[in-house]
């Protein structure tokens, strides 16, 4: 089937590499382009040697004029890059790396989840379920592990029927062509990557590819989310079953009595379920829906809920120290983020928010100042986002360190500190993990 093919990937990622390997694998004539220098490429030397053509430091004009059967993207590359437009012009289809996956592997369940926050959370505890129940179950995507590699590592080519747990950002959504979920979500939606996305209205666009080719397999629409209701109904008409949740209204998934219901049936009280917030419920919520479709038992549900205690980076409890408790929200780059972090405390905060300045709009975060003790805030947005949120008693500092010294120095007993920046980690920071990491460092060396 690709023996005889010509593929560009472009960008050498994880996801680059993982899609090289695979391609490699199934005999793909290989040509690689990456802004990066040769020397900077571990597997450079295995490449030639594979037969791999490798291009580095740039994009050069002529390649672009060169014939491929098709084109894989990283998902960080914008795709509105003049050089990606011009093949699209040509007629070249360009995917993602979960297409080309997708594509060679056998029959699998795909559970397909994406929305502006909460996704990673959602497919942890997914992933979590599953693996109480069944044997074959694989975590990928946006999350960590490029889908490539699994198919590879799990032999999907040759098994079928495992559940592939997929975290699906829009850029990866961008490329998809033949993808088709065995049940798929749209968590909530609300303004993001603005920097990458050409609008608003394409962001959101973006998100319902996730169910186009869906047909008879359900979508857990969240009746809560009036943009998610706005896309589904008027814009994107759902081409497939739904099942709804609602944490405030009548839906196959909702709370009674303090407790998620689903169907007439209790799946767990709300008091043993330990990540804090309304959010959380909410992801638990959708994570309760795609497991039943599953087949998984209430037992299961229920054990692995009341054990999960959330994911790295988003609302972590790092540390009291002197009766101050200290979070890490590394993973909150959006302001929507922010806003559910501020809001899953029952008291004010100690603020500290700062980064890469990617454009967005305050005014939001900004109405939620009586969530906020004091504000710190850091970084390249820091000044910006000093005089944007208009609150007493703030101040600016250089950077994470600085800020988080002074947090720590400035709290009393009872006080919470919470690092949920609003924005990316790119002037600064070569990821929100590190960010994070480097958080948790310097509180856990205080």
């Amino acid at each position: 089937m690709f023996s005889a093919k010509k593929v560009l990937v472009v960008g050498l990622a994880k996801s680059g590499k993982a899609a090289v390997r695979l391609l490699y694998k199934l005999g793909a004539t290989i040509t690689i382009n990456t802004n990066q220098k040769i020397e900077e490429i571990e597997e450079y030397q295995d490449y030639l040697e594979k037969g791999i053509e490798v291009i580095a430091g740039g994009h050069p004009e002529e390649l672009f004029e060169r014939d491929f059967d098709f084109v894989i993207k990283n998902p960080g590359i914008n795709y509105r890059k003049p050089f990606l437009l011009r093949l699209k012009e040509r007629g070249i289809p360009v995917y993602t790396e979960i297409e080309l996956g997708y594509q060679v592997a056998r029959k699998q369940k795909y559970i397909a989840v994406t929305g502006t926050n909460g996704k990673t959370t959602t497919v942890s505890l997914l992933f979590q379920i599953l693996q109480a129940q069944y044997p074959n179950v694989h975590l990928a995507g946006n999350v960590g592990t490029p889908f490539c590699d699994v198919v590879l590592d799990a032999n999907l080519m040759e098994e079928e029927n495992h559940y592939i747990v997929l975290e699906m950002s829009n850029f990866q959504l961008l490329d998809i062509d033949t993808f088709t979920p065995y049940v798929s979500t749209i968590i909530n939606l609300s303004p993001d990557h603005l920097d990458y996305m050409a609008t608003l209205e394409e962001y959101y666009a973006s998100k319902m590819r996730i169910y186009k080719n869906q047909t008879t397999q359900p979508f857990i629409l969240n009746l809560d989310d009036s943009t998610i209701g706005e896309y589904t109904k008027n814009k994107f008409p759902l081409p497939c079953p739904t099942i709804t949740i609602s944490q405030t209204n009548e839906a196959d998934c909702y709370i009674k009595d303090d407790a998620i219901m689903y169907q007439q049936e209790k799946v767990i009280d709300i008091k043993d379920i330990k990540v804090v917030g309304r959010h959380n419920i909410e992801n638990i919520m959708i994570a309760i829906c795609i497991s039943k479709v599953c087949a998984v038992t209430n037992a299961v549900l229920k054990e692995q809920i009341s054990a999960f205690i959330g994911v790295e980076h988003r609302i972590e409890f790092v540390r009291e120290l002197n009766g101050i408790r200290v979070y890490n929200d590394s993973k909150a780059t959006n302001i929507e983020a922010s806003i559910i972090a501020l809001k899953a405390f029952e008291k004010p905060v100690i603020l500290l928010m700062g980064g890469f300045d990617k454009g967005l709009d305050l005014t939001q975060i900004a109405a939620c100042r009586s969530a906020i003790q004091r504000l710190i805030t850091f970084g390249a947005a820091g000044e910006r986002f000093l005089q944007d949120m208009g609150i007493k008693e703030s101040v600016c500092v250089a950077d994470l360190q600085t800020a988080t010294t002074l947090a720590l120095q400035e709290a009393k007993e009872g006080d919470i500190i919470l690092l949920s920046p609003s924005t990316s980690s790119f002037d600064a920071f070569s990821s929100y993990e590190e960010r994070g990491n480097t958080f948790k460092d310097i509180v856990n060396t205080y």
